[in-house]
């Protein structure tokens, strides 16, 4: 029986297969029990971060009460989107690295593309 971490490695695998062979520049979410992190990563001869937003940080610990709900994975959108558009990017592939699309990652994503990036 496969627990349901490896089930999810093997779903974030597929994925990053898929995206990597058509496209550079990915949204990466990740999140663990008590935080929320989103990145936007360029992949060509090195990869490199560009942007990134998490709960962790000071500025968006003051806009939110608890740091993993959907509300705070709105902020993180919202915030990784205007943050992604400063810089000149609006086009990424969006990599939930074996999540499942429900619930906070649904939200972030929904905040995202309703600030203006595009995926």
């Amino acid at each position: 029986m496969i627990n349901k971490k490896k089930r999810r490695l093997n779903r974030a695998i597929h994925i990053r297969y898929k995206i990597r062979k058509n496209k550079n520049i990915v949204l990466v979410v990740n999140k663990t029990l008590r935080h929320i992190y989103a990145q936007i990563i360029i992949y060509k001869d090195d990869s490199r971060v560009l942007v990134s937003a998490s709960t962790l940080e000071k500025k968006i610990r003051k806009q939110i009460n608890y740091t993993k709900n959907k509300n705070s994975a709105s902020v993180i959108g919202k915030i990784i989107a205007k943050r992604s558009l400063n810089i000149g990017i609006n086009k990424v592939a969006f990599d939930r690295s074996g999540f499942k699309y429900h619930g906070c990652i649904l939200e972030l994503a929904k905040s995202a593309r309703k600030n203006g990036l595009i995926f």
